[in-house]
């Protein structure tokens, strides 16, 4: 049984401070958590979790595809920007991201500052054969069950956000569950943890979660660091074709793009000549 379990004394969550966009996130995921955990207990999930379909696709072999492999954001908002995509459709998008030539699709589940929902995973699972990345904020072993009963092929988790034994017991609770981890990394410190903790895709965050501030050096400066034999993805702040060569220049084998592709929502062709344009100038990808 985990000891990563959120306490369910809703008084303990009373306590959090919320000095920050990140704490206010956190504080919030406790407390769904907390609710989830008055109609189905850990044991149920991971019951669930174990009698549930094999991810159908391998999101790390995905990532290894192509020299730089495209994850494709499905969004709806963010606590930044606000509501990204008025005509928000995550099937009519992912089929558009499957056809322009996306490895992999990222959902973002977390409802209450993203306005995601589970319900876009399982709709975009059944409607194309990439694999999914769930994007959420995962601090509670609960959450890897979930993202495994929902069809997902991989997790994030966040350094900024678990201490590393935490981290540790849900990358082997993914890996058990047939799960890729996306580790997320922002700083020199967390990259170092990550490393130690030899995991295998390590996903830089060109957004400082704590002030939401972006800048794609983030990436230049770690991604030298980072030995042979780990898949580097870079995320967030990735809006042209210039910031898609800086990330390849860099040593990055795959990046995460959202808000750009979001905002081409309006037909399929739209989305399909986005990614075209962002890729024009990467060996082995101009022309998809």
């Amino acid at each position: 049984m985990s000891q990563f379990i959120i306490n369910a004394e809703k008084d303990k969550i009373k306590t959090v401070e919320t000095h920050t966009i990140l704490d206010r996130i956190v504080a919030q995921k406790k407390e769904r958590i907390i609710a989830r955990m008055e109609h189905r207990s850990l044991n149920e999930l991971v019951k669930l979790a174990e009698s549930s379909p094999k991810p159908r696709a391998d999101f790390e072999a995905a990532l290894q595809s192509t020299p730089l492999s495209l994850i494709a954001e499905i969004k709806k908002a963010s606590p930044s920007k606000g509501v990204i995509c008025e005509n928000f459709n995550p099937v009519t998008q992912a089929r558009a991201y499957a056809k322009g030539g996306a490895q992999a699709i990222s959902v973002l589940t977390e409802q209450d500052f993203f306005l995601g929902s589970d319900r876009y995973l399982t709709d975009v699972r059944d409607s194309v054969s990439l694999p999914i990345l769930r994007k959420d904020f995962t601090i509670d072993a609960g959450q890897i069950y979930e993202a495994r009963i929902l069809g997902a092929s991989a997790v994030l988790l966040i350094a900024a956000i678990l201490p590393d034994e935490a981290l540790k017991e849900f990358i082997d609770i993914a890996h058990s569950l047939g799960l890729s981890v996306l580790f997320e990394v922002h700083t020199m410190q967390e990259l170092m943890r990550a490393l130690d903790l030899n995991v295998r895709i390590i996903g830089i965050n060109n957004r400082d979660l704590h002030t939401f501030h972006v800048d794609l050096a983030t990436t230049e400066r770690l991604a030298p660091m980072i030995p042979a034999g780990k898949t580097i993805v870079s995320e967030s702040g990735i809006f042209t074709a210039t910031d898609i060569s800086r990330c390849y220049r860099s040593g990055v084998r795959a990046v995460l793009v959202g808000e750009s592709l979001m905002r081409h929502a309006e037909t399929e062709n739209a989305v399909e000549s986005a990614i075209s344009n962002l890729f024009n100038d990467i060996p082995g990808r101009a022309g998809r």
